[in-house]
């Protein structure tokens, strides 16, 4: 198991459904254009979403290995993440596919000439987009809300306690006690400081009764 800055991860989560909203615009924006270039108009939208779905895939990884999963309803969560990841990879293949649609009456004789076939997949491509959006923004929310709430975060610190005493974690317990705090501060809160105090004095040795 891997302790990670789950603030982090919230932030990266809240991000995407913006992304994801301005990716669909512009897949939007293609479709409701002529399409007589597809490669160059449609491949870099393409791209750009497959870029951005490698991205969403490896923060899945990286919270499929961390104390995310341990933490309450974890693996469905995680579960939700994938299938929203899936729906990112998706909405590329078909901006890809709409790519081929208007490109292989070059290659087929029977092939439609027209770019309602690639409109169509591109129509597809938003649908998938949404989708992914509305996961993204609900895991989002749902993972700040845990993070903030005393009684939810102190639930989750028992279950990534009781997952790291399984032979699978690979944190060893002095590296583990190292970490108390494996949730972090919640947003907004400062992680507390360490304060040198000095030991306390000793008393003063009693004095010996001098002679007179």
């Amino acid at each position: 198991m891997q302790i990670i800055d789950l603030a982090e991860q919230t932030r990266f989560l809240g991000q995407v459904a913006p992304t994801l909203k301005a990716l669909r615009e512009e897949v939007e924006s293609v479709r409701a254009g002529e399409i007589a270039k597809p490669l160059r108009e449609i491949g870099p939208t393409a791209v750009r979403v497959q870029d951005f779905a490698m991205q969403c895939t490896q923060q899945a990884l990286t919270l499929s290995t961390s104390q995310y999963a341990a933490m309450k309803d974890g693996h469905e969560n995680l579960a939700e993440l994938v299938e929203a990841t899936t729906q990112i990879s998706l909405a590329a293949t078909l901006c890809t596919f709409a790519i081929h649609r208007r490109t292989e009456v070059l290659l087929y004789d029977d092939a439609d000439e027209t770019p309602a076939a690639s409109r169509s997949r591109l129509s597809e491509a938003t649908e998938e987009l949404d989708r992914a959006a509305k996961t993204y923004h609900r895991l989002a929310q749902r993972l700040s809300h845990r993070l903030a709430s005393f009684a939810a975060r102190r639930e989750d610190q028992q279950l990534i306690a009781q997952a790291a005493g399984s032979p699978s974690v690979t944190t060893t317990p002095k590296e583990h006690a190292a970490r108390p705090e494996v949730l972090g501060p919640p947003a907004g809160v400062a992680a507390p400081h360490p304060t040198d105090t000095a030991p306390a004095a000793s008393p003063p040795a009693p004095r010996s009764p001098g002679r007179r």
